[in-house]
């Protein structure tokens, strides 16, 4: 039966519901009072239209806001929100996206009501969506609570039903046909972004007790001339190198060419050339000139994003005691807020717990609002090819941004057709600007996603560049007697060495040979086995080591490879993919001190290798050109020959996902589109140090209470204690009890952590060496 207005539900409910008066959430612990829906409807919609008014679809954001929890309306959502709050909170567990959907198909079209379907459980493929419109349909499974609910919300809301219908942007109908559903996916990417973020941030305010918190925009000229003013201080206080003059010659190329008007650019500069000032300072002024909101920097390491988020707040944040937000966010937490299921191995009492936490747990996602944001091309693009909401709630503040993606050729060759599509389409359509830096740059604009794309250089002579900043000479070490041993007991027999493994198995292990035959001086290892604030500290140490030309040894996965501003007389690096090689010996002479530093490449009878096609491919387009009475990896003729032949011999370059995106397939998207390709990597909270503990103790708490959701404040301040394992170690310590879960895929390890080495793949886990 259909009550009316004034009589809404019927029984106990009414009281709760008296004079009409609906609910979006319930009590907040803080303020004590539930969440009116209309408030959250309309106060969604007010968010949700700024996010969209970026791009042209201000309009259409927010009516999908607007309707996105319409089907609250209903009196069994109602009547199940008190029964939730009885038990403590957790899911309420009534239907009520149905309504939203059937409006959104009314009003706009089909495919815009994924957006309105999907905000909390991800955007549907199409099939999917329409099975689930039928059922809100008259005759259909929720057509009563439907009817229902928009019937009661349209009292206090009748802008639900919109006059004139709210517009598509035009653009979307001057695309080529055959490229108009790809056009179509990015749109709704972005306009999910919109809904979802300003639902999550509607509702962590109310839980708050507290106004949404939204930064006001950055004034970028300000940033530049903050910028301009502290890089120069940083350059005094430097001592002099050879190669400043090149640098100074890169960096006021890049500052040149910010003028230029919105696009894709190349900054193709060898390793030590100051690629990051020049590319801070490129898209600053880039920014500022056209009024763009932020900049994204985007790192292939989390180790670089450490480095450069160090470097960029240094040139840009406020000074301390100021009372200003800090211009830079750092974001590297691989978190997973949106796992379906929780990590193998915890007891049904656990499994029961998680679930009860993670919907509130998905608030503490972040967002990106900032105007420098500093993180890793594995956030971003896996965002960017997400189907679910708190990966996607980002996404809308890319729109007028400029995306510099650091360290570029590190991109995954069998996902480029994807990747390079969208960034075209926000090139083309979101008012985006990409920057692509490094010193081995692919040979994108071969391929066919961006050909027709304006290639805009920065660097107008990169050969003459990388001739004048040659400063190492190749070795190679290829016979069958080199072992991870013989190469320790040689480097052992130097002051300053890097050396670069190729696995985390065997950096620990080259770790304690060196460790063993040193005979002067640290020896030091950096993993992603390491918690960041480890890493960071390792990295300032080795630096103070090589100013005061003190004797040190330094073994590392290829973390250090990019971005890491260190430089070391010798270098030695496991065989690798030709960019990999020459990245390494970016660490080597890096300041032009010595005529020549020396690069060691070798192959090490028994040393592991990183699995998948792609880095196969990556060696075997590597061994035709780059060797022994070949060329040496910073060779651009042979760089630019190797990555045509490196593409043909993988089976495809990522084409099934655009099939998918053309079919509006968002979950198989989400599915194929893998950065990491075996979900390999697992986030694991770690207390180092007894000064440490309150303070992690405390977030953990905050994501541990359903009743209490957080903003991303709180994963942002474990990010710096938090290491990574594979994900079957994961789950082998979880069935030990040497972890407990925490949220998403987020574990807290309660096992030994190595004071040199982390999570010591090779340490045998002692139940009483316990550090927590």
């Amino acid at each position: 039966m259909i009550r009316s207005a004034n009589a809404l539900c019927l029984g106990e409910f009414a009281v709760f519901v008296s004079n009409g008066q609906l609910y979006a959430h319930s009590r907040s612990a803080v303020s004590g009072h539930r969440h009116a829906l209309e408030e959250h409807l309309r106060g969604s919609a007010e968010l949700a239209g700024r996010f969209g008014e970026v791009f042209g679809a201000g309009e259409l954001a927010a009516y999908l806001a607007l309707i996105h929890d319409v089907g609250k309306g209903s009196c069994l959502w109602q009547d199940r929100l008190r029964e939730a709050e009885r038990r403590g909170g957790g899911r309420v567990g009534a239907p009520h996206k149905h309504a939203g959907t059937l409006l959104a198909d009314r009003y706009t079209q089909l495919a815009f009501g994924a957006v309105v379907f999907g905000h909390h459980g991800g955007l549907p493929d199409m099939d999917k969506l329409r099975t689930e419109l039928v059922k809100a349909q008259p005759g259909g499974e929720h057509a009563e609570l439907v009817e229902e609910a928009v019937r009661a919300v349209e009292q206090t809301v009748p802008q639900i039903h919109p006059e004139p219908r709210p517009g598509i942007p035009a653009w979307l109908g001057d695309v080529p046909k055959a490229e108009r559903r790809l056009g179509l996916d990015l749109l709704l990417r972005m306009l999910f972004s919109c809904v979802v973020d300003a639902d999550f941030l509607d509702t962590a305010a109310h839980f708050e007790g507290a106004a949404v918190r939204l930064r006001a925009p950055a004034d970028m000229g300000v940033l530049v001339e903050r910028y301009e003013k502290r890089r120069a201080a940083v350059l005094a206080r430097r001592e002099p190198s050879p190669v400043d003059g090149v640098r100074q010659a890169v960096y006021e190329q890049a500052c040149a060419a910010a003028s230029g008007r919105p696009g894709a650019y190349v900054l193709h500069v060898p390793t030590g050339g100051a690629k990051t000032l020049a590319a801070g300072g490129f898209a600053l002024r880039h920014a500022a000139m056209h009024g763009m909101r932020r900049v994204v920097l985007a790192v292939p390491y989390i180790s670089i994003t450490e480095q450069n988020a160090g470097v960029y707040r240094d040139l840009l944040d406020p000074e301390p005691g100021s009372g200003q937000e800090a211009v830079v966010l750092e974001h590297h937490s691989a978190v997973d807020l949106d796992a379906e299921a929780p990590l193998g191995g915890l007891s049904p009492e656990q499994q029961a717990q998680w679930e009860r936490r993670a919907h509130a747990a998905r608030l503490a996602a972040e967002n990106w609002d900032a105007p420098f944001v500093v993180t890793t091309t594995v956030r971003l693009f896996e965002s960017l090819f997400s189907h679910k909401p708190s990966a996607m709630r980002r996404l809308h503040n890319l729109a007028g941004s400029v995306i510099v993606l650091d360290e570029v050729q590190a991109l995954p060759d069998r996902l480029l057709t994807p990747i390079l599509s969208v960034l075209r389409g926000l090139v083309d359509h979101f008012g985006v600007t990409v920057l692509l830096v490094s010193a081995t740059q692919p040979s994108f604009w071969q391929l066919p996603r961006w050909q027709g794309l304006e290639r805009r250089v920065i660097v107008d002579d990169p050969a003459a560049l990388f001739e004048q900043l040659r400063r190492v000479r190749y070795e190679w070490r290829t016979g069958e007697d080199v072992t991870l041993e013989s190469i320790a007991a040689e480097a052992a027999g130097h002051r300053q060495v890097l050396t670069v493994a190729a696995t985390t198995k065997d950096t620990a292990r080259l770790h304690r040979h060196l460790d063993a035959m040193t005979a002067e001086g640290e020896v030091l290892h950096l993993s992603t086995r390491m918690t960041g604030a480890h890493r960071r500290e390792v990295i300032a140490r080795v630096k103070e080591l090589l100013a005061a030309n003190l004797p040190v040894q330094v073994v590392s996965t290829n973390l250090i490879e990019a971005g890491v501003d260190l430089d070391f007389p010798r270098v030695y690096r496991a065989w690798a993919p030709a960019e990999s090689m020459q990245q390494a010996a970016g660490r080597c002479n890096r300041d032009g001190r010595l005529d020549s530093g020396t690069v060691v490449i070798f192959r090490p009878q028994g040393g592991g290798q990183p699995q998948g096609t792609e880095y196969r491919a990556a060696v075997q387009a590597s061994d035709t050109f780059f060797g022994p009475q070949l060329a040496y990896p910073d060779d651009l003729d042979a760089l630019e020959r190797y990555y045509p032949v490196r593409y043909a011999l993988q089976p495809g370059l990522g084409e099934e996902i655009e099939d998918l995106r053309r079919r509006l397939d968002f979950p198989k998207v989400d599915r194929a589109f893998q950065m990491i390709e075996d979900g390999y990597s697992v986030p694991v909270i770690v207390i180092r140090r007894k000064a440490d503990r309150e303070a992690i103790e405390t977030s953990v708490a905050r994501l541990l209470d359903p009743s209490r959701p957080c903003g991303p404040e709180v994963l942002r301040s474990l990010q710096q204690h938090t290491a990574s394992l594979p994900r079957h170690e994961a789950e082998a310590a979880l069935r030990s009890g040497l972890a407990t879960p925490v949220t998403g895929d987020l574990i807290w390890w309660h096992g030994a952590y190595h004071e040199w080495r982390g999570l010591d793949p090779d340490d045998v886990e002692d139940r009483g060496s316990f550090v927590c």
